[in-house]
């Protein structure tokens, strides 16, 4: 008898910890800088998820080694739900792919909470720019002297240009930065000629007409900027990307507990000034379960893994 109440109370600890969860604040890890997109939208859900679950969600930057530290840090917490990670293309489907060792693998040792938005992607010249379309610009390019600024090495925004030099035919030499602002500054100080930026940041400039836009990555045109093709109505069917950002959990963490926290992130992302902000920036969303998130993720390893391997690309040498 001894032996059997003593087994209900150890199978009863983790439902009841299940039942009474959260019961304590939650961190959020951010794998960069304050400041940065990620950092600035994890902050503005954590806010809302916060009144959703009763007890603060506190953000947490973990910088360094392209969000290699903030992944490993929610990997090797307790997977009870109160580490979450704010994940994106790289953490999630890039990583692997670039480094020839992590301390920890994405598609085993994180589960999926849910979307949180894509990042619609633009290349732009300055408004003076010879090119006034991109077949315009993929001509000149045969030159062998286009250069394209990105936010840096293995970034969505360097991935999309190699996707269309493969796919579209552009012809260009890729130039890093340390950052989509830094970036488009040289832009427009005429240091570069050209640039792939995100909505997040790109957005007031297209709008405002400091830049020329010439072409979009997503599959249909930005709300922000209607008069911009897409690749894909130019006749590049398969030339399609985004930066995009979710969130993920250890991935022994209880599916009770992956299912309340996705419906606090489902009602922070529906929320009016979160809506409204994603409106202004042309960001996409759309509501996901945590099944969904994974399917999504998936297909993105199918596309771009093997694209960063056939580039060479690694991140430790």
């Amino acid at each position: 008898m001894l032996a059997q109440g003593a087994a209900a109370i150890a199978l009863g600890g983790p439902a009841l910890a299940q039942a009474s969860y959260p019961d304590r604040a939650l961190r959020l890890v951010v794998g960069y800088p304050p400041g940065g997109a990620s950092d600035l939208f994890a902050r503005l859900l954590a806010g809302h998820m916060t009144t959703r679950l009763g007890h603060p969600v506190v953000v947490e930057n973990k910088p360094g080694g392209g969000a290699v530290l903030a992944s490993e840090t929610v990997t090797r917490a307790p997977a009870d739900g109160y580490s979450i990670l704010h994940v994106d293309n790289g953490i999630l489907t890039y990583n692997p792919a670039l480094y020839s060792r992590l301390p920890y693998d994405p598609d085993r040792d994180l589960a999926g909470i849910g979307f949180i938005g894509r990042f619609p992607l633009f290349l732009m010249v300055r408004p003076d720019h010879a090119a006034n379309s991109f077949a315009d610009l993929v001509a000149r390019s045969r030159n062998g002297t286009l250069a394209v600024a990105s936010p840096g090495v293995a970034s969505p925004h360097h991935l999309a240009l190699e996707m269309a030099k493969r796919r579209a035919g552009l012809q260009a030499t890729h130039v890093p930065y340390r950052g989509t602002p830094a970036a488009v500054q040289d832009l427009l100080a005429g240091n570069v000629e050209c640039a792939v930026v995100d909505c997040a940041t790109g957005t007031p400039y297209i709008t405002s007409g400091r830049v020329k836009t010439l072409c979009c990555f997503s599959e249909a045109r930005s709300p922000i900027a209607q008069q911009v093709p897409t690749l894909r109505e130019l006749g590049f069917a398969n030339a399609v990307a985004y930066g995009w950002q979710g969130m993920s959990v250890a991935a022994a963490t209880p599916a009770p507990i992956v299912t309340r926290l996705n419906q606090a992130l489902l009602a922070a992302v529906a929320a009016d000034d979160v809506q409204a902000r994603f409106r202004d920036l042309g960001i996409e969303n759309r509501a996901s379960s945590p099944a969904e998130f994974a399917a999504f993720v998936a297909q993105e390893n199918a596309q771009w893994r093997p694209l960063i391997r056939e580039l060479g690309i690694k991140l430790d040498g």
